[in-house]
């Protein structure tokens, strides 16, 4: 936000902030003063049918944040191990946690050097005999290149577990993302385009996925049946409340709009800075719509004539706040120490680790708040 007066111009831009301006407030009133605040009530299963409309998918179940909904759709598949799930070496680490906690092991494919998604003519030749599936991640809501991938898992009898957790309403070749695997992982952390503050959802198309899903997120017990205390399966306790629910179900139904405003800032830092040498933004993969969940940049200091760390500080000192980029799994100890083969080169990740961050993102970021972050950028060039 910035604040002005007269006499004095304060900027405090945070890097994302929810945006909450539908029927949030009302829903979320309405569960407090029904009694339903825990995880039965009307929002929950109003917001996973929604939802899953949404995406293009018959099924979704909704749980308590998006690593989990990784993790239970991984488990519903029956991932396990002495499994192996391939997934990019350049995305947030959950993405391998949640194989991890599978006790399967993650596998690594660096980034492709223009989507910054998953190379996809690196997949084939880390696939084993003991390869079960590949985890693509559509990096900052730009959708991977989803016909190459579903080419590869049909040649090798892979699963597909999109992790499309900051893509919503994201497309590819006309359709959403979401409805291109056997099970797909969205989150709706505070910064993501549809927020519940915490929460997750897996999407599916098939039934028999979704009745494992929600046997394994609720305890094992049996579903559409009473409650018996005798569980046949470890399961979790990954439940979502109706309060989360509701605010998601409020969201969903401005979901398209939301997604125009976060496409419509990016376009204008892609317009403000394109004749800034060294400044170099994602490019979208052919054929699809990326719904711009982060505004990142790829600086080229020897171009720009300043590294990363002291434009990030010129940001913060003018009320800026940014974001750095993952580091690479395969630098990661607690993968390495796993057991995760963190060998060879990831050059397009090491670089983005290196020269990336994220720009304030918001949905409602003002034109005017872009502007003078663009101008901050372009008057610190040497």
């Amino acid at each position: 936000m910035s604040i002005h007066n007269s006499q004095l111009t304060i900027h405090n831009i945070p890097v994302c902030e929810p945006y909450l301006n539908g029927n949030e407030k009302a829903y979320v009133a309405d569960c407090m003063e029904t009694g339903w605040i825990s995880s039965s009530g009307k929002y929950v299963k109003a917001f996973e049918e929604s939802f899953a409309k949404y995406c293009d998918c018959n099924y979704g179940v909704a749980v308590c944040n998006g690593t989990v909904s990784l993790h239970l759709a991984l488990a519903a598949l029956g991932i396990g191990k002495g499994d192996e799930v391939i997934l990019p070496d350049f995305t947030m680490i959950a993405s391998a946690y949640s194989v991890c906690y599978t006790g399967a092991k993650p596998v690594f494919v660096d980034a492709d050097k223009d989507t910054w998604n998953i190379d996809v003519t690196k997949i084939e030749e880390k696939i084993t005999d003991k390869t079960k599936a590949i985890l693509p991640v559509h990096i900052f809501g730009n959708p991977c290149n989803m016909k190459e991938i579903e080419r590869i898992a049909k040649k090798y009898n892979l699963f597909i577990i999109e992790d499309a957790a900051e893509a919503h309403g994201a497309t590819y070749d006309g359709k959403k993302v979401g409805s291109f695997s056997d099970i797909a992982s969205f989150s709706f952390f505070a910064n993501k385009n549809l927020t519940t503050g915490e929460g997750g959802m897996v999407v599916m198309k098939e039934q028999k996925y979704y009745d494992k899903c929600r046997y394994l997120k609720n305890m094992s017990f049996p579903i559409d049946a009473p409650r018996v205390y005798e569980h046949n399966d470890i399961g979790f306790n990954y439940r979502m409340s109706n309060i989360h629910a509701a605010i998601g179900l409020a969201q969903v139904e401005k979901a398209d709009e939301y997604k125009e405003m976060r496409i419509k800032n990016h376009n204008l830092y892609k317009e403000y800075l394109k004749d800034v040498k060294g400044i170099i933004f994602q490019k979208d993969e052919e054929n699809s719509v990326n719904v711009c969940w982060m505004n990142t940049i790829l600086l080229e200091p020897e171009i720009y004539g300043h590294t990363k760390e002291e434009l990030i500080a010129h940001l913060k000192e003018n009320g800026v706040d940014t974001r750095l980029l993952f580091t690479g799994m395969h630098r990661q100890k607690c993968l390495l120490d796993f057991g995760c083969d963190g060998s060879g080169e990831y050059p397009v990740t090491d670089n983005l680790t290196k020269n990336g961050f994220y720009l304030p993102s918001a949905s409602n970021l003002s034109k005017e708040d872009i502007e003078y972050i663009c101008n901050l950028i372009k008057e610190f060039r040497k």
